[in-house]
């Protein structure tokens, strides 16, 4: 709501009319002082230039005549046709020697200080306005000059009345005459700043509709009038309409690469020069962990990573260089059976890119294909020989005692739910590859999920003094599909309760939360398994220890499910030694 006590701020039309019609109006009032000056000073100048005429007419008499006969003089004054005339003269010394309004002069006292006859005595000729007469009373207009031919100083003077007063006012018509001019003026000014302000209220408008991204009105244009200013509008509306057409089109490219590089094969991190994240996928993530002894929760924690010190040291020496160059390099590093290859590109701006990249994927996945059918037919034919092997000898030995042929059958039984297992899971498998979307979704807690499932091995874990840590948050759910999730946590405890020892511990953690994931930690402080073996852990029938997995019971695709599992719910999963012993898998999980 708007103030009710805030000053009123006027338009910019408004503030220019108004600054205009004050020195417009101050103009008009000097010009009307000058004018009126200017008059004033004419109608003196006029009436002292008729006064001086008399005064040179009548010292053109006084020089034919030869005489100051006061008669004579008397006469010639009154003959002259200005009424109310007085004519004094004077001596250079100042003193008065005729005046027709006096007729004794030697009365009147010394004239060298009145104004007029000083100007007569120094520049020939003067004059004085409205001054009062101290011989004779009354305010008189004088006029006087020096003739020194004559050596007299003749001044002539009007009383100061009515009369003169008239004679001399300026003329008011050009003052109505110019006031009817202004108003003209102020009234085509007043309309030429309404359009000017009204088109600059609509640019005004415009320009915050468009800082605040608000709808503009396509008729916008209509509203500015046909003159420079609104060509000048005009051409700045059709440039922003253009910049933004350009600005959306950007932002769906833009939209497209950020969506690109967040599904892409190879893990990509950008940052400003203040190593502040512009934009990290998942994939990169997933490699830092995997390079980093540590699981990282901030993406800065990268650069105190110690195997990327290469990478930081390139960055700390090139980002203060003022190159128009593009600067890069490019590292490889192996860690835990996996080879990344890193590069670093610097751009013009000091801002930079790290990516990541998994070499060994493409030799591992064509190593996998030749060894899948291999590692089918090997692990189909263990437990049907060994089938075969016992019934051969029941059938070719009828006289086997009834204890012996029991033996035999139960292991044969045994081998059997063994390969039914194993048909079972490669069953499993083939489904997720062939139709992932087909799995049915719902909300799942995990916690309260990861919880049956150590419920359910207790005997177990008693049996080999294991002790699990389930930190899981109560209200984590994931929309996922229930077997499946149930898979991932069973066959990772399986795998620890199988192969981690005895006395140790399990723990399970959701260490990070991000926008779309969750991220997991699966780890035990067992025996751990050699860096060589880390890559392949996830691989179909792969073993550390054949003979012992086989001992175990172990069909050798429980890992391959857990991934699979973690793949049909967008996340990813990989293993690391722990530095301080034991095995841990770090995944991920789609929270939709």
């Amino acid at each position: 709501m708007k103030n009710p006590f805030q000053t009123h701020v006027l338009s910019f039309s408004q503030r220019l009319f108004f600054s205009v019609i004050a020195l417009f109006i101050a103009f008009v009032i000097c010009f009307m002082a000058f004018q009126y000056r200017r008059e004033k000073d004419y109608k003196v100048e006029l009436l002292n230039t008729q006064l001086q005429n008399y005064n040179d007419q009548l010292s053109d008499f006084l020089f034919i005549q030869d005489s100051l006969e006061t008669t004579t003089l008397g006469q010639y004054v009154r003959s002259h046709h200005l009424n109310d005339l007085r004519v004094t003269l004077i001596t250079p010394n100042g003193k008065v020697i005729f005046d027709n309004l006096r007729k004794n002069p030697e009365q009147f006292s010394n004239h060298l200080d009145r104004q007029e006859i000083k100007q007569a005595l120094q520049q020939g000729s003067g004059y004085a306005i409205h001054r009062q007469s101290e011989s004779v009373g009354g305010e008189f207009f004088y006029s006087a000059r020096y003739y020194p031919e004559l050596e007299i100083i003749i001044r002539s003077a009007l009383p100061y009345n009515v009369s003169l007063i008239q004679s001399l006012s300026t003329d008011s018509h050009y003052i109505w005459f110019a006031m009817v001019i202004s108003i003209i003026l102020i009234g085509m000014f007043y309309s030429f700043t309404h359009k000017l302000g009204m088109s600059i209220t609509h640019l005004q408008q415009f320009a915050l509709k468009a800082d605040r991204n608000e709808p503009i009105d396509p008729d916008i244009q209509k509203s500015f009038p046909k003159n420079e200013l609104g060509e000048i509008s005009t051409y700045i509306i059709q440039i922003y309409h253009r910049l933004h057409r350009t600005k959306e089109a950007l932002y769906i490219e833009r939209e497209k690469l950020v969506t690109h590089l967040q599904i892409s094969h190879e893990g990509l991190g950008v940052f400003t020069k203040e190593k502040k994240e512009i934009l990290v996928n998942l994939l990169f993530k997933q490699y830092i962990n995997f390079i980093s002894d540590k699981n990282l929760s901030q993406m800065q924690e990268i650069f105190s990573v110690p195997e990327l010190a290469p990478i930081t040291r390139f960055i700390a020496e090139n980002q203060g260089k003022n190159s128009k160059e593009v600067r890069r390099t490019s590292m490889d590093i192996e860690k835990d059976g996996r080879i990344f290859a890193l590069e670093c590109i610097i751009f013009q701006d000091n801002s930079f890119e790290i990516s990541i990249n998994d070499v060994t994927q493409e030799t591992e996945q064509a190593r996998l294909k030749k060894q899948l059918t291999q590692n089918i037919a090997h692990e189909l034919k263990t437990p049907v020989s060994s089938i075969q092997g016992y019934l051969e000898t029941i059938v070719n030995n009828p006289e086997l005692p009834r204890e012996k042929i029991d033996a035999f059958l139960m292991r044969s039984y045994a081998q059997s739910n063994r390969l039914t297992h194993l048909l079972s899971d490669i069953s499993l498998l083939t489904r997720m590859e062939e139709a992932p979307n087909m799995t049915e979704k719902e909300s799942v807690n995990l916690p309260m999920l990861a919880q049956s499932i150590i419920n359910e091995v207790s005997l177990q874990l008693e049996e080999k003094q294991i002790e699990v840590q389930n930190f899981l948050p109560e209200d984590l759910y994931i929309k996922g599909n229930p077997s499946l999730l149930y898979s991932i946590f069973r066959n990772l405890t399986d795998n620890a309760i199988a192969y981690g020892g005895t006395g140790i511990s399990i723990t399970i953690r959701c260490f990070r939360q991000g926008e779309k994931f969750y991220y997991f930690s699966f780890a035990d402080t067992g025996v751990g398994v050699s860096p060589e073996h880390l890559g392949r852990l996830f691989e179909r029938f792969y073993r550390v220890d054949k003979g012992r997995s086989r001992k175990l019971g172990g069909t050798g695709l429980g890992l391959a499910i857990v991934k699979n599992a973690v793949l049909l719910h967008g996340g990813s999963i990989f293993a690391k030694n722990n530095p301080g012993g034991g095995l841990e898998f770090i995944f991920t999980l789609s929270k939709e």
